[in-house]
């Protein structure tokens, strides 16, 4: 009996902790179901806060990318400036060109093809006509040499004999 009241006892204490600390065991289950739903809407808060995440990077991305364009286009047009202001120095190079060779153009204009064909075909004639005759002159000065030549020719013979009569001449003076 003595075992019986010994277990009784025991049970006794049991039920008087189990009173005593089932209030304390309670309340330290509701404590870990409120702690259980506080994690659950933290990882809801989390997950909320992991979508907004992806779709800020994801938009910073996009930023990124976008400026990567802007500073590819703002290159692109500084190029294509600096190219237009070389075209416009081209331009203005070819402008003054043209301008010379529209002054060369007005010129040769003023030149009237017409009039130098006929003056060119009236030269032609008067250079023809002065070779003319200038064979000409050239054949007669030709002629007037080779008949001076003669002349000179005939001269000297009759100063030879001319010569040839003198002293015979001299000598009838002489005589006489």
């Amino acid at each position: 009996m003595l075992a019986v009241k010994n277990l009784e006892n025991l049970i006794k204490v049991e039920n008087e902790l189990k009173a005593q600390y089932e209030d304390k065991l309670s309340n330290q289950a509701a404590e870990i179901d409120k702690g259980l739903a506080s994690i659950s809407a933290l990882e809801a808060t989390i997950a909320k806060q992991q979508e907004s995440l992806i779709e800020l990077s994801s938009s910073v991305a996009d930023k990124k990318r976008l400026e990567q364009s802007n500073r590819e286009l703002s290159n692109r047009t500084s190029k294509q400036q600096d190219e237009i202001d070389e075209q416009k120095k081209r331009i203005k190079s070819l402008q003054k060109e043209l301008a010379d060779a529209r002054a060369d153009v007005k010129k040769l204009n003023q030149l009237d093809a017409e009039k130098l064909k006929k003056n060119l075909v009236a030269n032609k004639k008067k250079l023809a006509e002065k070779t003319t005759s200038n064979d000409l002159l050239q054949k007669s000065i030709n002629k007037t040499k080779s008949e001076n030549n003669e002349l000179v020719r005939e001269v000297a013979e009759l100063k030879a004999k001319l010569a040839e009569l003198e002293p015979e001449q001299e000598a009838e003076e002489n005589a006489a």
